[in-house]
């Protein structure tokens, strides 16, 4: 061990005290006495480790004579130094004696010379030793897995002397003797678990000998359980033995030696929320799963497309929180239902408007979550060992040995039906909740009935009332989490019936019948489309007929998975989704000899297909299963393939539509496009060295994602979500795929990069592209050029088009989709600067442009990605919207005007008036102008939906890019168009507000706290929590008209434009902080203290008062870690922990004056400390199953460093103490007690120096808590320490 030169001084003064005593020959009693008060006056605490390595040094290696180890006994006497390290550091012959003689290193593979490790190993040595030989005395032995034991135990095994006569007199005495011998033996080790010394070593053992640990449990519950010897004992009995060892006792349990910090450090309870929430009147638990609320209703933005599954993000989720919140399964399971359950009912009653619905709701609520469980429930339970290949009837498999999770997850259920306002279902799937309620009593009641009674009676017309929980119920029992047990719940279904209310039907259109052979007319596959199918066999007999089928057949199975199964198949959505994937990516036939694609043979199904996934809720569908990077790479090779033809074919379909490749084209490419942000520029902001998951929305992107899909490792088999979308992607193609493989569309995409990034150029006179711009323009314009010059003459300052036109304009070219998207950017350039120049109307333009669009609906893109680029170089004159030249949106201005300042109404935000007394024009950029002209031009219906929902959140982003009033011109346009979108364009409009101020950012923040915390007045947030942050959705069904919403809705439709993000983390710290003196100085409610005062618990008002303050502080600091992450996720965590923080504390802050400022430091140190490691979570994971959490042990151990640094002296801090203080022991207490992954990661040494600082603290018990978890390279610091500390 290395010492400090001061100790060095002091050492050296006790050995030159050593040789005098020893050279004059001192009573050793008075060399004791001396040494003891040198090291005392030193301030060196006694025992001391030191004193004794320094001792054993001396004597054993350079003086080992009688008269030294006589003062070593009298140190050992006297207390001086620790007696259990004297043994380990005698010497190195010792060490190598014990070691030969006990096999320890041996026998639990720690190959290590360290003394204070070969203690743990002893000691763990003699108590295995003496519980082998109680079972091998009470002939138990043999029934332990290994059968004989590893530890010499028997007489003839030691080197001691025996008896082998024995006469018949003493036989008696020595069963006696054996029997009251075992019975000392097993005492004794009860008082080996339960010293605070060998308890604490034991503790060590556990930890960093987990296999050796499990076989010694598993033998002592065999003598728990068996012992005739441990029954007869007085002092122990066998449930005391076996609770000694049981994971509720913690071994290093938090002692604190003051009782203030004691009560802080009680209610830290390791971060338990659930223990605070608890001792809290009034709190909620439901405030415990805020992060998951939160997370769920930003996954119902329409703008988000994520590549990863919904399924993986909150089972990692659900795993953080259930740590940190310490909470059981049981309560987990509960808070996973109740929040879908939230989600469902925010927007029961959804406004009109081009974004996701209640579909995608229910999605989440009855397929996803039921997903989510049954992975946790797996990673219980354990994967199956023979897992069939995809499609088979049998893949969930069922468990032969449930445990408790599954337990938990039937009484949460039951518990679930309790919260009867949550479960009441909307209007659209009341029907289906019928159908299940009726389902379970006809179950009950012994009516033994197939789903064709179902599909043959109007459910709404029978006695039957059902609600979500029973849709919940149905899809755990289709995934095998449940069974139909669950029907005989109490109150699950009220009472029973002895006879059907209506007669079995005779045989009708639907699934039952359709499974009995009945074949694909055109009333089955309506009523097959129109009712989702309740199987996995059903969707396996469509999928075939769509492989295998006739053409037609092929149609129809298409046109049937994409209906009720893939949006209302919630048992079964999983495998709708997966079956659609996988037809997208038809095979090549045996008998393929074509020398074209095979694709095109499949261009009716494949059209079907993409139209039918169109929808804005459908593509939400594939996202939050986790398929969009395996629909992109479906889509490109299709866009390739008939983005290539010339469009010469056509095919019919069933219905008479006639489709070409153009359309085929166009309605895979937009589909496309919609999986990424193409609008944005390439680069988008950055946090760090790790881009914003915006700016990785990319197709090279989305590939990269769909091949690591294809990776296959022990992770993969292990997690059920890996391996369904390694399955599917593996389906597709096995090998990966790179945007190398599509050419075609590898060109559009750079020059799609380069249109946004620079001024368009590059068009050469004379070649195929400005002869293909010719006869477009031409095309658009062919009114125009009959009457007077050719538009084409117009030079733009980027486009040199001069062609004369060709003859007949009325002919449309008949050129590859490719080779018009190229040409499109020039063609919008020329006509833009046409429009410009006065040799164009702008209803030409609009119109021209529309032509464009619907000659080749797929140029609509290219549109896009062209005026946004205009309107960020800002070269273009605006125009004067005055309802002659361009449209107006005077008739309803101020209407939305209104309606914009009521929805912002809870935030506090001041809405910049929209114009001055009314005497501004309205204005727009010209090209923001002509892009809405063309919009608006378009029919609302489904044909045209696929396009709008192209096109209109790039129209709302260009709109909010421009100066402020842009987007509400923009939405009064629509909204003369769209009338039933009215609110939803107005709430799209009131977003923008915020991205032309910073400030209003921030009080948009400061909202979201204190709305959350109740801590105003405003009748949305009175009571605080999930309900005032995200409040009832918005829309115009509460009280006539629309209603303020909830900040916490506005913030997660916000900050996806915000460009400057980083800013975020240093607001939210502030406001975090802010939060925290608010809460400290106001206290609790009047009514609340009222209550307190006539409570009887006998709980002191102090004690509540701080577990509710606590209580408080920590859900703002929920709140703060999840905004944080959601605004910039692992980017800008890693920003927080390696700058922001450490910058925080550095700096120097106004003390606070106000009565409690203590308090105020205290409690602002635990919720810096729970803010940060609940970031770390969220973006890491508590545990190493996920990919981020290889950026953790970097990030982790830079900022444990800061901390040891800090401690070390090393770094002046200009915080606060007692928030330094707070923030370091609370952060190493969560560590400890939720993350302990995390110290498995942080480098010894900084282990080491950060215990070394808590001890400095007196924080022995959470410095030793610190080096317990820390694996083999702290145990001996942490044995030392628990010597030194405890053996006193």
């Amino acid at each position: 061990m290395e010492f400090s030169l001061q100790s060095s001084r002091l050492w050296e003064e006790v050995m030159e005290q050593t040789k005098v005593a020893k050279e004059k020959g001192i009573d050793p009693l008075l060399w004791a006495l001396q040494v003891s008060s040198s090291v005392g006056t030193s301030g060196i605490a006694l025992p001391s480790t030191e004193l004794a390595q320094v001792l054993v040094n001396y004597i054993c290696w350079d003086n080992n004579i009688p008269i030294l180890w006589k003062f070593l006994d009298k140190a050992l006497m006297m207390k001086i130094i620790p007696p259990l390290l004297v043994i380990a550091l005698l010497s190195q012959r010792v060490m190598e004696s014990i070691d030969a003689t006990l096999h320890l290193s041996e026998i639990f593979g720690l190959q290590t010379t360290e003394p204070a490790i070969l203690v743990v190993e002893f000691i763990f040595s003699i108590v295995w030793q003496l519980l082998d030989a109680s079972l091998d005395d009470e002939g138990l032995l043999e029934l332990t897995e290994e059968k004989v034991s590893r530890w010499a135990i028997k007489p003839q095994e030691m080197e001691i002397d025996g008896h082998d006569m024995y006469d018949e007199k003493n036989i008696a005495y020595r069963e006696r003797l054996q029997n009251f011998n075992t019975t000392m033996a097993i005492e004794i080790i009860g008082q080996f678990l339960q010293n605070k010394v060998t308890s604490r070593i034991l503790y060590l053992a556990r930890r960093n000998m987990s296999s050796h640990w499990v076989s010694f449990i598993q033998s002592l519950q065999l003598l728990g359980a068996n012992s005739a010897a441990l029954k007869n004992s007085k002092v122990l009995t066998s449930e005391a033995l076996l609770e000694l060892t049981s994971d509720s006792r913690i071994f290093l349990s938090r002692e604190c030696k003051t009782s203030s910090r004691k009560k802080f450090h009680a209610v830290m309870a390791f971060g338990s929320l659930a223990s605070s929430v608890s001792l809290c009147p009034g709190a909620s638990r439901s405030d415990l799963w805020l992060p998951l609320d939160m997370v769920l209703e930003d996954a119902m933005d329409g703008y988000l497309v994520n590549t990863t599954s919904a399924v993986e993000i909150i089972t990692g989720l659900t795993k953080t929180l259930q740590a940190i919140n310490g909470t059981n399964w049981h309560d987990t399971f509960l808070g996973l239902w109740i929040a879908s359950l939230r989600l469902v009912q925010r927007e029961r009653d959804p406004i009109e408007g081009p974004m996701p619905r209640l579909d995608t709701r229910l999605c989440m609520l009855l397929s996803i979550m039921t997903l989510v469980v049954a992975d946790l429930i797996e990673e219980e339970e354990g994967a199956p060992t023979d897992e069939t290949e995809y499609g088979s009837t049998n893949h969930w498999k069922e468990m032969k040995f449930p445990r408790k999770r599954r337990a938990d997850l039937v009484s949460s259920l039951q518990v679930l039906g309790d919260y009867q306002d949550l479960l009441a279902p909307p209007k659209f799937v009341v029907s289906a909740a019928n159908q299940a309620a009726a389902k379970a009593m006809l179950f009950v009641s012994g009516i033994n009935i197939g789903s064709a009674y179902f599909e043959g009676v109007n459910i709404k017309d029978m006695p039957f009332t059902g609600n979500l929980r029973h849709l919940i119920i149905e899809a755990c029992i289709a995934r095998n989490l449940l069974d139909t047990s669950a029907y005989y719940w109490p109150g699950y279904v009220n009472g029973r019936i002895n006879q059907l209310p209506y007669s079995v039907p005779a045989q009708a259109p639907g699934w039952s019948s359709f499974m009995k052979g009945a074949p694909l007319t055109s009333v089955m596959i309506n009523a097959l489309v129109s009712s989702p199918a309740s199987s996995l066999a059903e969707l396996e007999k469509i999928f075939e007929i769509a492989v295998n089928g006739s053409e037609d057949e092929k149609i129809s199975a298409a046109t049937i998975l994409c209906g009720a199964s893939l949006i209302r198949g919630w048992n079964i959505q999983e495998y709708t989704v997966q079956f659609i994937t996988r037809l997208m990516s038809p095979p090549v036939p045996a008998d393929f000899t074509g020398s074209d694609s095979h694709l095109i043979d499949y261009a009716p199904m494949l059209n079907v297909l993409i139209v039918g996934i169109a929808s804005v809720d459908c593509v939400q569908i594939f996202s939050l299963h986790g398929l969009v990077p395996q629909l992109a790479c479906s889509l490109m090779p299709i866009c390739e393939v008939f983005g290539s033809c010339v469009p010469n074919l056509s095919w019919t379909l069933p219905s008479g539509e006639e489709i070409s490749p153009h359309a085929v084209f166009s309605n895979a490419f937009a589909l496309l496009l919609k999986l990424w942000r193409f609008n944005h520029p390439p680069i988008e902001h950055g946090v760090g060295d790790v881009p914003t998951v915006g700016s990785q929305l990319t197709p090279e992107y989305l590939l990269l994602v769909r091949n690591s899909h294809l990776l296959s490792s022990e992770n993969t088999h292990k997690d059920r979500n890996k391996r369904r979308l390694s399955e599917v992607a593996s389906s597709s193609s096995p090998e990966p795929v790179f945007l190398d493989s599509f050419p075609k569309l590898k060109v559009w995409y750079r020059q799609h990069q380069r249109c946004i990034a620079a001024t368009l150029s590059g068009l050469v006179h004379g070649t195929t592209v400005h002869q293909t711009v010719d006869r477009l323009l031409n095309m658009m314009f062919r009114k125009i050029n009959k009457g007077s010059q050719s538009i084409t003459s117009v030079t733009s300052g980027s486009s040199s088009s001069s062609g004369a036109g060709i003859e007949d304009n009325s002919l449309k070219p008949e050129l590859p989709a490719w080779d018009i998207l190229e040409a499109v950017p020039y063609v919008v350039d020329a006509a833009l600067t046409a429009c410009a120049h006065g040799k164009l109307s702008p209803r030409e333009l609009a119109t021209g442009l529309k032509d464009l669009a619907d000659f080749l609906p797929a140029s609509l893109a290219t549109i896009v990605s062209y005026f946004s680029a205009e309107v960020s170089r800002c070269v273009w004159k605006p125009v004067v919207m005055n309802g002659m030249d361009w449209p107006s949106p005077a008739a309803n201005l101020s209407n939305v005007e209104e309606h914009i300042k009521k929805i912002l109404a809870a935030t506090g935000v001041d809405v910049p008036r929209l114009s001055a007394g009314g005497s501004s024009p309205a204005t727009l950029p010209l090209p923001l102008a002509a892009f809405v002209s063309v919009t608006i031009t378009y029919k609302i219906d489904k044909t045209s939906e696929r396009f709008l929902n192209l096109a209109g959140p790039a129209l709302e982003s260009l709109a909010a890019d421009c100066p402020w009033p842009c987007m509400p011109i923009v939405a009064s346009l629509w909204t003369q168009k769209a009338k039933r979108w009215f609110d939803f364009l107005v709430f799209s409009a009131s977003r923008t507000v915020f991205l032309h101020n910073s400030d209003a950012i921030v009080q948009l923040l400061k909202s979201c706290f204190t709305a959350t915390l109740g801590l105003n007045i405003a009748p949305i947030s009175s009571n605080g929590g999930v309900g005032a942050l995200l409040g009832h959705g918005f829309g115009s069904h509460f009280c006539g008209g629309l209603s303020p919403v909830a900040p916490g809705i506005l913030y997660l439709r916000v900050y996806r434009s915000i460009r400057d993000i980083v800013f975020i983390t240093e607001e939210v710290v502030s406001l975090l902080m802010h939060s925290v003196r608010e809460i400290a100085c106001s206290g609790l409610p009047k009514q609340k203290l009222d209550k307190l005062k006539r409570s009887k618990n006998g709980m002191k008002y102090g004690q509540v008062s701080l577990a509710a303050a606590m209580t408080r502080v920590k859900l703002a600091a929920s709140l703060a870690a999840s905004l944080v992450w959601l605004s910039g996720g692992h980017g800008l965590v890693q920003s927080l922990i390696k700058e922001t923080l450490p910058s925080w504390f550095i700096s120097v802050h106004r003390s606070d004056r106000d009565q409690g400022s203590g308090l105020v430091a205290m409690l602002g140190g635990y919720a810096l400390a729970y803010f940060t490691v609940l970031c770390g979570a969220f973006a890491w994971g508590v545990d190493s199953s996920s990919s981020a959490s290889k950026r953790r042990p970097k990030i982790l151990g830079s900022h444990m460093e800061f901390l040891a640094s800090a401690l070390d002296g090393k770094i002046s801090l200009g915080c606060d103490g007692a928030t330094w203080h707070a923030y370091v022991s609370g952060f190493v207490s969560l560590m400890v007690g939720c993350t302990p992954n995390w110290v498995l990661e942080v480098d010894v040494d900084v282990l080491r120096r950060l215990s070394k600082g808590l001890r400095q603290w007196h924080e022995e018990e959470l410095a030793l808590a610190l080096l317990g978890i820390g694996g083999v390279g702290t145990m001996g610091a942490a044995a030392e320490l628990i010597i030194e500390h405890f053996d006193s």
